[in-house]
């Protein structure tokens, strides 16, 4: 492919770590937009000497344009930029969000632009640690820009997944659930070791949730060990026990319960856990439940 010139309006942890790989691999960073410290800085670290811009003038400059912002605020960018009347037809104008697709894109397609849906499915923390990282990258876009958005993955040494329009939601939602709420479930784990006086949380965890993470994603629920999968009851009543006697947070033993739930029917669903010891897992969650509400109504 030969060298183009793109610009990313938005250099926050993903727009700046992409657009540092894409001139790694070759193409031209025309320029870049962004207003705090710290997107100045990230600049200055992962893009010495980039000219900093209003996103006008970096659409202006730009053949390809990536528009790295929150999702909530991406079909106002895109409207806002519209009306600069700097975006041409046939211009290339790419969105990283997972939840949306090319749709978020329409007051640009409306213009000429050429859309596609460009979403890295990876966390970023914005510096030089994410450039040698790869990832999938769910992909939507018409006939015309498949072939591009592929190169355009390839170039980052990454790997395409195609998503279709109307199932972005649940792309994104999907992702979210396996990673953004791992971080909460790993914090909440830490923290109740460390009020069972483990001095380093992150160590005792580390070996066991790689080896976890490694067998679910291989084996999927044939995966599952631990008590609710094989029925111990008393054991689950043991560990709710500990939750009130050390003063676990309320939202931590709320997930505990949530998800033992879910895992007992997960269980009983692939045939792991019979129909009566997952009924009896459930009544020992339903009185948890119920245990948790009278100690909150104690103390009111």
């Amino acid at each position: 492919m030969r060298q183009l010139s793109i610009g990313v309006i938005g250099a926050g942890r993903v727009g700046a770590v992409l657009a540092a790989k894409f001139r790694l691999a070759g193409h031209t960073i025309t320029s870049v937009s962004g207003r705090s410290g710290a997107t100045h800085l990230r600049v200055e670290t992962l893009l010495p000497g980039m000219d900093i811009l209003e996103p006008a003038e970096v659409a202006a400059r730009s053949e390809i344009l990536i528009l790295s912002v929150p999702d909530d605020s991406l079909i106002l960018v895109a409207e806002e930029l519209a009306a600069t009347g700097t975006v041409r037809p046939g211009q290339i104008v790419m969105h990283t969000s997972g939840r949306h697709g090319l749709e978020a894109l329409a007051a640009l397609t409306r213009l000429g632009a050429r859309p596609i849906a460009f979403h890295p499915a990876m966390t970023f923390t914005g510096t030089d640690v994410d450039l040698d990282r790869s990832c999938v990258f769910g992909l939507t876009a018409a006939d015309g820009e498949r072939a591009l958005a592929e190169q355009l993955v390839a170039d980052l040494g990454g790997t395409a997944m195609w998503v279709d329009e109307a199932n972005r939601a649940l792309y994104h939602a999907a992702l979210a659930h396996g990673a953004n709420h791992l971080v909460t479930l790993v914090s909440q784990s830490m923290e109740m070791l460390r009020l069972a006086g483990a001095a380093d949380p992150a160590a005792v965890l580390r070996p066991l949730l790689a080896a976890a993470l490694d067998n679910s994603l291989t084996y999927g629920d044939a995966a599952l060990t631990g008590p609710v999968v094989r029925g111990d009851i008393t054991t689950i009543r043991a560990h709710v026990d500990a939750f009130s006697q050390a003063h676990v947070d309320s939202s931590t033993v709320d997930s505990y319960l949530e998800l033992a739930r879910a895992t007992s029917n997960r269980a009983e669903a692939s045939g792991r856990l019979s129909a009566a010891d997952a009924g009896q897992v459930r009544q020992v969650l339903v009185e948890a439940d119920w245990d948790t509400l009278a100690d909150i109504a104690a103390g009111i």
